[in-house]
């Protein structure tokens, strides 16, 4: 199987209330993220992407320097690699917003703020296992303790 990798931020705000931002796709809940480009670093990708996605700029977000979610699943894309199956690396920063922003989606039908209320079931196969990731961080390691 071919390598692929992407990369993206889960936002997170604390205004009006804790929640977490997710993108509404026809058949499912999704995250700002997309594929690393040659020459890019994670967070540069990451940054790039929430910016495209959503209208987020660097400037909007505090990156926490210590949470990063890593999971592998293969998938199958019609357009890049002749539908070739390829093994996908989605890499995931926390990220917290520093002051109310418009959300302009490009990718996406629309956008949803998800109230914290861990334990979350939205999507078993990506977004539960990222959202239990944060809870612990949240719980054991980060300066924006629950």
């Amino acid at each position: 199987m071919q390598p692929t990798k992407a990369c993206g931020v889960i936002v997170f705000r604390d205004d009006p209330v804790r929640s977490f931002l997710l993108m509404v796709h026809p058949l499912r809940w999704d995250l700002p993220k997309g594929h690393l480009d040659a020459a890019e670093s994670e967070l540069q990708c990451a940054l790039r992407e929430l910016h495209e996605e959503t209208g987020i700029q660097a400037d909007d977000i505090e990156i926490d320097p210590d949470f990063r979610f890593v999971t592998q699943y293969p998938v199958r894309y019609k357009k890049k690699h002749d539908g070739e199956l390829c093994e996908k690396t989605l890499v995931i920063l926390l990220g917290w917003l520093q002051h109310p922003v418009t959300i302009h989606t490009s990718e996406h039908e629309s956008h949803q703020w998800i109230t914290w209320t861990p334990p979350h079931k939205i999507q078993r196969e990506t977004i539960d296992l990222l959202l239990e990731e944060v809870d612990w961080h949240l719980a054991v390691v980060s300066r924006h303790p629950r």
